[in-house]
């Protein structure tokens, strides 16, 4: 019998089968010829997950909206750059490769089937799920996601860390508060201001020009926070340079709303959900037809056989 810990681990799923992607080749197909290669990865990734770490609870968390209009409104650059052209008036869509698109509802069918918790929450991005899930949690989290934003969840008193995968997920960064010193110069608590200042590209976010990394870690070092450094802004006897007060002075209006598109949310509405580690399939009949419409054969055996052990 597995020791369970009772720890619960939060999959930032979408971070995971675009990894799974990549990183199995797309001559893994099903019957039809149809790829299977991030579906059948991601069962692999959440395999190996379960037997290195051992949780007593998982949860999948899904982008039910990857850019959700609440954040746009305060920043409307916010992950322009990855919309896909559609209909001019037309939803956004975001940009992902024409192989993975048909391989996300059998990831979400498999997932249902075998009986892990899935929650995707409408008007919320899978970090705002996972930061709500850790914000209630009691217990110690693991948070796997390949995307550093969720960084500032870390918080070793809470027992908060997050599985950076280097390498599928053989090889995982475990990230706590040590780890983020060393390579930021601040804690889980200041990464959010640490990004928003400096900005991340990735997401469309300016960040404050000439602050970049480094500089931001100093300054907030040195001053404790975005609201110290502000306040350093108005303080002639702070010590900023003539160039950091005037930029940080200019991008104000910037740093009035950046915190709220950073900082993930913590009050997402979630559903009464099943966390527990499912140790047998929730339908196996559906299952076994899924098994064999889309050839998942050694993948998903080998994980029913890491829950059931």
């Amino acid at each position: 019998m597995r020791n369970v810990t009772g720890r619960l681990m939060l999959l930032d799923t979408a971070s995971l089968y675009f990894r799974a992607y990549f990183g199995v080749p797309e001559s893994v197909r099903a019957p039809d010829g149809s790829p299977v290669n991030a579906v059948r990865g991601l069962l692999d990734f959440i395999d190996r997950l379960v037997r290195d770490h051992a949780p007593g609870h998982l949860v999948a968390c899904m982008d039910a909206d990857w850019r959700p209009q609440w954040r746009v409104d305060l920043i409307p650059s916010y992950k322009a750059h990855r919309v896909a052209e559609e209909h001019p008036g037309g939803p956004d869509t975001e940009e992902v490769p024409d192989t993975l698109s048909p391989q996300v509802p059998v990831i979400e069918a498999v997932l249902d089937a075998v009986g892990v918790a899935r929650v995707g929450v409408a008007g919320y991005e899978a970090d705002d799920v996972i930061g709500t899930f850790t914000a209630r949690s009691a217990g110690p989290v693991d948070i796997v996601t390949g995307d550093r934003d969720l960084y500032q969840l870390v918080d070793d008193a809470r027992g908060i860390r997050v599985l950076y995968p280097l390498k599928g997920v053989g090889t995982l960064q475990t990230t706590d508060e040590e780890v983020l010193r060393e390579k930021y110069g601040v804690g889980g608590g200041g990464y959010a201001d640490l990004a928003l200042l400096r900005g991340d590209p990735s997401d469309g976010l300016p960040g404050v020009p000439g602050i970049g990394e480094k500089t931001a870690a100093r300054l907030l070092d040195r001053f404790g926070d975005l609201a110290g450094i502000l306040a350093a802004v108005d303080d002639p006897a702070s010590g900023l340079t003539p160039s950091q007060r005037r930029r940080l002075d200019e991008s104000r209006p910037y740093l009035a709303v950046a915190p709220k598109v950073v900082r993930v949310a913590a009050d997402v509405p979630l559903p009464d959900v099943d966390t527990a580690l499912p140790r047998a399939p929730r339908d196996p009949a559906a299952l076994e037809d899924l098994a064999a419409r889309w050839g998942l054969g050694g993948s998903l055996e080998r994980l029913l056989t890491t829950l059931r052990s």
